[in-house]
């Protein structure tokens, strides 16, 4: 209320504030506290909250009305603490300028200014073998860098293999190989002997070359160098006296090699099952660090985390150093261990393991204060080849992409069979817009472009780790059930998702076996949460024997876990007076060592809510009085063991060893940023009167060697091996 006609006055000295300190941290307002909470995914932005009487809240003020000279919101004019008519619907909001003081949430490589204060912007690599223009992406090449808005190449004299290293580093390379220097400098000669060549005259030219460059080969980017642009003497001695155009040749990580192009060296079988990963993360090489240690996965603790010890990591991940180390869990927080803290590197070690570190347990760090990286990668020119069109925004709209029809490239749309959320994930991901938020197969409603109705790809098909749908398995000629037009595939993105992940512990610490009587299961029989042997018993007579337990869900990712439909979707359920806004929640099995189903349950999301938050979080969803449903960001849901479908239904298993298994979100209904964390697993012990769980843990908890693939997961669940 009323933020409108001091609006500007009052978000200047808000927006002044916040931009001192860390805005994603509680940050002192003179005598009080003020932080930006939701589901956004930059720190700089969120619903403004208030610390006061120890508690946070939004409607904590109102009629703020401030000058602009006041030092802190609480000494604006306003109704008083607490004196409020307002609702939810009128909470305010703040989007901060995103520049920040360096060091509370990144450390970002400047592409700006060098040592000398030189503004080196870019960096390429000019192909001048026809095969090396040929190849995608180009990885060998004459060194040109942007400097002040024009390209100049840079001399070869001095140039050494520690500034191809940060060269290739920037470009999304781990590393580099020799060039043979002799047969490009004949290449050279010739062209400047040519008199239809230009290049003798622009070389006379100082403007032509960047005249110096010296790499410790540590550096993220060539402006971290010493760099001599110009000779010391001025523009009376030439640059580059005699030299040639550096040359620097790249090896491609293992995700961005041609399948034909071997690896220069052959990879050890350390470098093949790597014991780093990335997690959460929006686009290609960034996410949330994550490390192998005693088989199981943990994170990394944020205390002196920076760029040279972040661009190891990408390096040993394949991809090039790290444009920016990112603090205070900011691509999500993991669940589990937290192994290592203080990762201190030297900048040549191979792998993160190879530096200096402490375990994670021995500084108090929490999981708030997990690690994140944002890594360089090549150029593919992948994000040309597909684009929306006809949506609402840029994030959304008609799938159309660019592929050779006939030996011609032409742009088409994709058919929409079985079009879905792993390939509208690609796609998204393809256009560097993050996540996908829907996966759309009816688009009548978004006029494509005129000349790209046509539908060139369909059958397509992802396992969900393709940099491009062009690389997923598709139809060789087109064939779409359906034809062009309204049945084309749409897709709806978004730079944030949830990240569902089951509390594996209290699983374990909480199951049991009851007998139930039949005469307390009508409900949960109408809802198909028995054995079909339940349909043939004598009702009420007799009892079921039931595997129960507790499940805690916890949202770890950048965004709130809402249902895919509102509330005039939701569908009733007499018996036990419910809505349920998710058919199909979570899937309970029981199975055998090798992978057959015994015994299955199910559980609708008949009330998603935060049924807990840490200190601090407030909760946003709750089901009483058919209020909204979610699970919001850090916050968690809670199925208690004593509630009606909470259970296996083990009636007709005789006595053995299974394998327990939930799947949450089992049919990806709602979009998150990882699916392979959904899948929890306990070995059980069942002697015919006492069951037991032990080695409970999420689906991508242990090394790969030790887990199945996510698609083979699922087979295993459908019987279909």
């Amino acid at each position: 209320r009323m933020w409108s006609p001091s609006a500007t006055i009052s978000l200047f000295l808000l927006l002044l504030l916040l931009s001192q300190t860390p805005p994603c941290r509680p940050q002192s307002l003179g005598t009080k506290k003020l932080r930006l909470v939701g589901p956004g995914s930059r720190p700089e932005e969120g619903r403004l909250e208030v610390l006061h009487q120890g508690q946070w809240g939004p409607i904590w003020l109102d009629n703020v009305r401030c000058m602009g000279t006041e030092n802190s919101l609480d000494q604006c004019a306003s109704n008083g603490w607490g004196v409020s008519d307002c609702s939810h619907s009128e909470d305010v909001g703040v989007v901060c300028h995103p520049q920040r003081q360096r060091g509370y949430f990144s450390e970002r490589v400047s592409n700006a200014l060098g040592p000398q204060g030189q503004r080196l912007e870019e960096v390429r690599l000019k192909p001048i073998l026809a095969s090396a223009k040929r190849h995608s992406p180009v990885t060998e090449g004459a060194v040109e860098v942007r400097y002040e808005g024009h390209w100049r190449q840079v001399c070869d004299q001095s140039w050494t293999m520690n500034n191809s290293r940060v060269v290739c580093g920037m470009l999304g390379f781990p590393s580099q190989v020799p060039v043979n220097s002799l047969y490009y400098r004949k290449i050279w000669n010739l062209k400047m002997k040519d008199p239809k060549s230009r290049l003798k005259g622009l070389t006379s030219k100082n403007s032509f070359w960047i005249h110096r460059v010296d790499c410790l080969g540590t550096e993220p980017h060539l402006a971290n160098c010493q760099v001599q642009v110009a000779p010391r003497r001025g523009k009376l001695q030439p640059a580059c006296p005699g030299g040639m155009h550096a040359v620097v040749s790249c090896v491609a990580g293992p995700r961005f090699r041609s399948p034909k192009v071997k690896p220069w060296r052959k990879e050890s079988r350390a470098e093949q099952e790597l014991k780093v990963r990335l997690r959460s993360g929006a686009q290609v090489g960034e996410g949330r660090v994550e490390v192998l240690v005693n088989r199981q996965w943990g994170t990394v603790c944020d205390h002196r985390w920076n760029l040279i010890s972040a661009s190891v990591l990408c390096r040993q991940l394949g991809f090039g150093s790290a444009r920016e180390a990112l603090f205070g869990a900011q691509l999500g927080q993991g669940l589990g261990p937290i192994h290592l803290s203080e990762v201190h590197c030297r900048g040549y070690e191979q792998t993160l393991s190879d530096c200096l570190a402490l375990e994670g347990s021995q500084n108090g760090c929490q999981h708030e204060n997990d690690a994140a990286v944002r890594c360089n990668i090549p150029d593919m020119g992948f994000q040309n080849q597909v684009r929306l069109a006809g949506g609402r925004s840029a994030e959304e709209g008609v799938v159309e992409v660019q592929v050779e029809v006939n030996g011609v490239l032409r742009w088409g749309t994709v058919c929409s069979d079985h079009w879905g959320l792993t390939e509208a994930m690609v796609a998204c991901r393809q256009l560097g817009l993050g996540f996908a938020n829907f996966a759309i197969k009816d688009t009548w409603y978004w006029q494509g472009t005129p000349e790209a109705r046509e539908v060139v790809m369909s059958g397509v098909r992802c396992s969900g780790t393709e940099l491009a749908l062009q690389q997923c398995q598709r139809h060789g000629p087109v064939h779409c059930s359906h034809g062009p037009g309204r049945f084309s595939a749409g897709v709806s993105c978004t730079n944030s998702a949830p990240d569902l992940v089951m509390n594996a512990q209290l699983v374990q610490e909480t199951a049991y076996l009851e007998d139930r009587p039949l005469s307390l299961l009508y409900c949960a029989h109408e809802e198909n949460c028995l054995s079909q042997s339940a349909d043939h018993m004598d009702w009420p007579y007799g009892h079921r024997r039931l595997l129960r337990f507790s499940s805690q869900i916890y949202n770890l990712g950048r965004a709130d876990f809402r249902p895919k439909t509102g509330r005039h979707s939701w569908i009733w359920h007499q018996c036990h007076r419910h809505y349920h806004s998710i058919e199909v929640f979570t899937h309970y099995d029981l199975l055998t060592l090798n992978g057959s189903k015994v015994a299955e349950g199910h559980k609708a999301s008949f009330c998603l809510e935060d049924t807990n938050c840490p200190t601090g979080l407030q909760r946003r969803y709750a089901c009483a009085n058919f209020g909204e449903q979610g699970v919001t960001v850090g916050c968690w849901d809670t199925y208690r063991h004593d509630i009606d479908c909470q259970w296996v239904d083990i009636t007709d298993v005789g006595p053995g060893d299974y394998i327990f298994q939930v799947v949450v979100n089992p049919t990806n209904e709602v979009a998150e940023s990882d699916f392979s964390n959904n899948m929890m697993r306990c070995r059980c012990k069942y002697d015919g009167q006492r069951v037991w769980l032990h080695n409970c843990h999420t689906g991508d908890s242990y090394r790969a060697s030790a887990e199945l693939s996510l698609e083979q997961e699922q087979r295993l669940r459908n019987n279909l091996i």
